[in-house]
């Protein structure tokens, strides 16, 4: 038995190893007669395989692209239209570096964070009140999702005088939480599957 990880690797997985073999089999053919043959009926495959590319004004000529990819442009044929080199048309991106940031508690997540930074160097006054309400609400929802059962309003304002060292306090006696949103559990018997 030959396991696919033994075989040599799809150029297009999409069209599958039955045409690549195909393909393969037309760039061995001796003379240029056989392969233009073989070649045009493996477009027709090609072509009823993907029915939409159809609706695509260059349809063929992508099927004639894809089928000189395949062959790693050996298949010596008179192509009916001009070949382009797949793959050479734009450069690879470089990666995107994605910002490291160091978190103390996850469920809260970095913005949330910063959030606390901020609001700890603002002066006292109504737009600070306004935002320790947006970020103490933002923190309890953070707790429901994160963990129901760690979900308590003490929790989040201990966390806040944490996170500020002291400066902001949270006063539960005068402060009222917004209600939690919850999305509806799906904890109902599941359904069994068809064998």
């Amino acid at each position: 038995m030959q396991y696919n990880t033994q075989r040599e690797k799809l150029q297009m997985p999409e069209y599958g190893r039955g045409i690549q073999d195909m393909v393969m089999y037309a760039v061995s053919l001796p003379t240029k007669g056989e392969r233009q043959r073989c070649a045009e009926a493996i477009f027709g495959v090609m072509s009823n395989m993907q029915p939409q590319m159809r609706e695509l004004p260059d349809y063929k000529h992508r099927i004639w692209d894809h089928i000189a990819y395949i062959s790693n442009y050996q298949l010596d044929i008179d192509y009916p239209c001009e070949i382009n080199r797949l793959g050479e048309e734009a450069p690879k991106p470089e990666p995107v570096k994605y910002p490291m940031k160091n978190i103390r508690q996850r469920q809260y997540g970095y913005f949330l964070e910063e959030s606390l930074r901020q609001l700890a160097e603002m002066p006292e006054g109504e737009e600070r009140d306004d935002m320790l309400a947006l970020v103490a609400n933002q923190m309890k929802q953070s707790l429901f999702i994160w963990n129901r059962d760690a979900m308590d309003e003490e929790k989040v304002a201990a966390d806040i005088e944490r996170y500020t060292r002291g400066r902001v306090h949270l006063d539960l006696s005068t402060f009222r939480f917004a209600p939690v949103q919850t999305l509806p559990r799906q904890d109902g018997p599941r359904k069994k599957r068809k064998k």
